[in-house]
Order: C-alpha cells, then sequence, then structure tokens
C-alpha cells in the first residue's frame, strides 16, 4: 500500500493520530537523553490520567523485515516494552522489559548486557540498546524512526524549505526533477536559481537581551545567506520574500518528497492540502503514487479535500475514516472497504459529504433555526 488517506470531521482525531506516531518517534529517539528523577512526557486519556497506563504499539518494516514495537507508560515513567520481529516470517523476541528489568530472545542473550547501567524507568530500551549495544536488528528498527519515518505538520517545516534550496543549489538531478514536476503543473516557473553564500553577523541583527560576550562570539562566526529567484516568462521573483505561501509550500516540499520516494522512506502528514490547490494536491499524491523507484516509499495523510476521493487514485481499502465514538470520545478508525453497500460507480465525495460512511459532524444541525434564535 504506497499512500493511504484519513478522513474526518474537525476534532474526529486525525491529528492526535498523527500526534501519537510523532509522540512514539520523539521517544525512541530522545529518551536517552533523559536525566535522573526526569519524567516522560505523558499524554493520558483524559478521563483516565497518569495513574492508568498510556499504551502505543506499532508495526512498520525496514530492509524487508517486519517489526513489532510497544511500551506502555504510568505516571511518567515506563511500565512494559517490547520489540519482536518477523525473520523468515515468524515472530522472534528481541527483548522485552517490565518495569526496569528485561529479558532477551534466545538469539539475543549477553547482547544487552552494556544497557543495565544506562537503562532508567524514564528511558526506552530501544533508545538504550540503540547507543550502548551492537545488535543490528535493534539498530534497524532505531533507525526507521530516525530516518525512515518523516512526519510533516504544517507550519512548523522551515527546515524543508532549507533542505530544498541547499539541495537545488547543489543536486542537477533533483533540480531537474523539481523544475519538470513544476513545468507539468502549469505553474509557469522556468528556472529557479539559489545562491548560498557566507557572511558575517552584523550587531544590529542579533537580539538586544544576548550578553555582550556571547554577541562577541556570534560576530565574529559566519553564517550561510541563502537567497532563492524564481524566473518566470519576462520577470523573476524572490521565493522567499514575493512568492504565494501555495507557491513556497510546493517548493519546500517537492525536494524532500523526491527524496522520500528515492531513499524508500514513509512520510506520514497532517492536512496535505494546506495552502495547494486542489489540483496541486491531486497530482502529488499521483506523483508519489505512481512514480516507480527502486526502494518503497510510502504516504500516509489527511486531508478534507474531498476531491481525492477518486478510485483513479486510491483503492477502497486505502482510504480511510476517523470517527468520534461514546461518550469518552474515542477515535474510531476504518477504511472504506469495511462499509457494506459500496459500489464502484458511486461518487465517493458525496457519499463523504452526505454521511454515508460516516466521519463527519452536525449533518442535521439547522443553521437557520439556530441563528433566528439568537
Amino acid at each position: 500500500m504506497k499512500a493511504a488517506v484519513v478522513y474526518g470531521a474537525n476534532g474526529s482525531g486525525k491529528s492526535n493520530f498523527i500526534d501519537a506516531i510523532a509522540f512514539v518517534k520523539n521517544h525512541i529517539v530522545n529518551s536517552i537523553r533523559n536525566q535522573p528523577g526526569q519524567g516522560m512526557r505523558q499524554t493520558p486519556h483524559k478521563l483516565d490520567g497518569f495513574e492508568k497506563e498510556s499504551t502505543y504499539r506499532i508495526q512498520f518494516v525496514t530492509k524487508g523485515v517486519r517489526y513489532v514495537f510497544g511500551f506502555s507508560l504510568k505516571n511518567m515513567l515506563v511500565s512494559e516494552e517490547y520489540l519482536y520481529y518477523f525473520p523468515n516470517g515468524r515472530q522472534t523476541k528481541i527483548f522485552e522489559r517490565s518495569g526496569e528489568t528485561f529479558t532477551s530472545g534466545n538469539r539475543f542473550r549477553g547482547k544487552f548486557n552494556t544497557c543495565k547501567d544506562v537503562l532508567k524507568p524514564n528511558r526506552l530500551l530501544l533508545s538504550c540498546a540503540a547507543n550502548f549495544s551492537t545488535v543490528e536488528e535493534v539498530e534497524d528498527a532505531f533507525h526507521f524512526f530516525t530516518d525512515e519515518l518523516v512526519i510533516y505538520v504544517p507550519g512548523n517545516q522551515d527546515n524543508w524549505m532549507k533542505y530544498s534550496l541547499y539541495q537545488m543549489n547543489t543536486n542537477g538531478k533533483v533540480k531537474n526533477a523539481v523544475l519538470t514536476f513544476l513545468d507539468e503543473l502549469g505553474t509557469g516557473i522556468r528556472d529557479i536559481r539559489v545562491t548560498i553564500d557566507q557572511k558575517q553577523l552584523e550587531t544590529s541583527q542579533l537580539p538586544p537581551f544576548l550578553s555582550d560576550e556571547f554577541k562577541s562570539m556570534l560576530l565574529q562566526e559566519k553564517v550561510d545567506a541563502i537567497s532563492a529567484k524564481v524566473v518566470y516568462d519576462g520577470f523573476e521573483t524572490d521565493l522567499l520574500v514575493e512568492e504565494s505561501t501555495g507557491v513556497r509550500k510546493l517548493v519546500g516540499m517537492l525536494c524532500p518528497l523526491i527524496d522520500i520516494m528515492i531513499n524508500g522512506k514513509v512520510l506520514i502528514c497532517d492536512e496535505l492540502e494546506s495552502s495547494l490547490h486542489e489540483s496541486l494536491v491531486f497530482e502529488l499524491v499521483k506523483l508519489f503514487v505512481n512514480e516507480q523507484t527502486e526502494k518503497f516509499a510510502q504516504l500516509i495523510f489527511t486531508t478534507h479535500e474531498t476531491g481525492l476521493l477518486n478510485l483513479d487514485l486510491f483503492r477502497r481499502d486505502q482510504i480511510w475514516f476517523a470517527e468520534m465514538k461514546g461518550t469518552d470520545r474515542s477515535t474510531d478508525l476504518f477504511s472504506l472497504a469495511e462499509i457494506r453497500n459500496v459500489r464502484k460507480e458511486d461518487n465517493y465525495g458525496r457519499g463523504y459529504i452526505t454521511g454515508k460512511y460516516g466521519a463527519i459532524p452536525m449533518l442535521n444541525l439547522d443553521f437557520a433555526n439556530v441563528v433566528s434564535n439568537m
């Protein structure tokens, strides 16, 4: 499954689904840095509190092998953790942990002894073992989260633009791929000229609250000065100052997207359509789904854009819905393939908007009556 899209009403839990994956990644990558006495960040269910376990489980594939990783937090500390993998299709234990004690699988006995002194209640064993052991399977699992799992959140990706500009300045193949795609979209962009120079900061550019010593140190260092000109027929614009939000986002996303496709990574994106026209989103997803690369890449994203509810783009098992259920406001996640009496010739966008598949709010709300009673 190269791509999956998640629909749902505002407040249905779509973003929480992505936040949970980012939460797991953050603890795997960073919990090794936690200091003694420092609790782990825990976000319990609103009706439960920190005393009840918050449990996270994730399955993933890296280097062609399936892994299962999970952990539980209670009172901001790790209460349980495990890592399994499936060589030759059979589940094999790498380690299991309860509190501060752990056991390793038969193939890994004695290989985690170096972790005993660094394992703490506020650190994941996966994080410790990746740093203090030489178990290849653990390193592969750890690198999946650090290198292969990419999470995009709108409004918090300035580093994507910087990465894209560096790539277009140094990698001719990537730049040509970006320009070709922009041309196919009919943007009218003929070239993007990126210049990267090093310059020294001036005193007026530094925040006034810095100490004189720190200012002096910064003024002695050189920083990269990046400029990017977008060339059209007959004129050019400054990408970072004069271009629209949509063009900036499109240019900023293309290089990372190409990198993800070529290197077989997983991109998880919240509100892919943010600041982009519906047709651009459709073409981005189409590019991802149809492009044949040596390594398998995957795109999972949330959206409100019903124009993507199209079987020319997705199969029914690739279209998912998030719906809030019950008094505890938990989220039910289900695919279009699970819904009965859905025909191939149906208009899925209209079916979703009219509530045929659920996952949409306030269908019976009489707004005219609400306004008249104000």
